[in-house]
C-alpha cells in the first residue's frame, strides 16, 4: 500500500484516544499488526532524525504522538490554567489504593483511608478513572471497584503491570523525608503492609498517636470519619 507510514500517522494524529494496533489494521484493511509496529518504528527514527518535539509511544493498548519529556516545562506553563482540574491528593489516594489492590469495596477502601469516600468514588467515577467491575461474594454483595482503560491513558500506562512496584516506591520515599513526612502515615500502613517491606512507612509513634476530637465530639474509631471534600466534587 502506497503511503503506508503516512496513512498510520495521520490516523494516529487524528485520534483522540490511543489508538491500537488492530484498529489501524482494520481501517486499512491490511493483513497483519506487524508492519503496523514496523512502520511506527519508522515513523519515531524519522522524528528522532529531525529532531521533531513529537513522538509515539504505547499506552492504555494503543498509539499516541505526544510531546517528548524535555518540552514538558513549557507544555506544563501552556495549560496551567488547567490546575483547577487536576485530581487532589485524597483522590489520588484512593486512586493509588484501587490501582494496586483491585477489585476492592468501598468498605474496604476507607478501612485504608479511614475517612468516608463516597465524594472521592463519585469523582474518579465521573472522570472515567474507576468503574464498577462487579460485587464481592459477602454478605450484602457490595460493589467492586477497579480502574479503567481511561486510568492507564491518564498516567501513560500500557497495562497495570506497568504500575511501579511497591519496593521501588518505598526506595523513592525513603530519599525524600520531607515528600515523606506529608504522608497520611495511618493509611500508608495500611496499603503497604511490613511484609512487602515498606518499613520506612512506619513510624514507632504510630502506636501511642490518638484520634483528635471533632468539633462536635470524640469520633468512634470504628465509624469513618466525614471526608472533609464530601461537598466538593467538582474539586476532587
Amino acid at each position: 500500500m502506497e503511503n503506508l507510514i503516512q496513512l498510520i500517522e495521520a490516523l494516529i494524529f487524528a485520534s483522540d484516544t490511543p489508538l491500537s494496533a488492530r484498529k489501524i489494521k482494520e481501517v486499512l484493511e491490511l493483513e497483519s499488526e506487524k508492519e503496523i509496529r514496523k512502520s511506527i518504528a519508522q515513523i519515531n527514527e524519522a522524528y528522532q532524525k529531525n529532531q521533531s518535539p513529537l513522538t509515539i509511544i504505547e499506552v492504555a493498548g494503543g498509539f499516541q504522538i505526544v510531546t517528548r519529556d524535555a518540552f514538558a516545562p513549557w507544555i506544563k506553563k501552556l495549560y496551567r490554567s488547567r490546575s483547577a482540574g487536576h485530581l487532589t491528593q485524597r483522590a489520588l489516594e484512593t486512586l493509588a489504593i484501587i490501582a494496586y489492590k483491585q477489585p476492592l469495596t468501598k468498605q474496604e477502601i476507607e478501612g485504608i483511608r479511614g475517612v468516608n469516600s463516597d465524594a472521592v468514588l463519585r469523582t474518579l467515577i465521573e472522570r472515567n478513572l474507576i468503574t464498577i467491575t462487579g460485587r464481592k461474594k459477602a454478605p450484602g454483595n457490595p460493589l467492586l471497584y477497579g480502574t479503567t482503560k481511561q486510568f492507564l491513558e491518564y498516567f501513560g500506562l500500557k497495562s497495570l503491570k506497568d504500575l511501579p512496584k511497591l519496593r521501588e516506591i518505598d526506595e523513592l520515599l525513603k530519599s525524600d523525608d520531607k515528600f515523606l513526612e506529608s504522608l497520611d502515615q495511618v493509611a500508608l500502613q495500611q496499603m503497604y503492609p511490613e511484609e512487602l517491606g515498606l518499613t520506612s512507612m512506619r513510624s514507632t509513634d504510630d502506636a501511642e498517636q490518638k484520634e483528635e476530637p471533632s468539633e462536635t465530639g470524640s469520633s468512634s474509631p470504628q465509624e469513618p470519619k466525614e471526608d472533609e471534600t464530601s461537598n466538593h466534587d467538582a474539586t476532587e
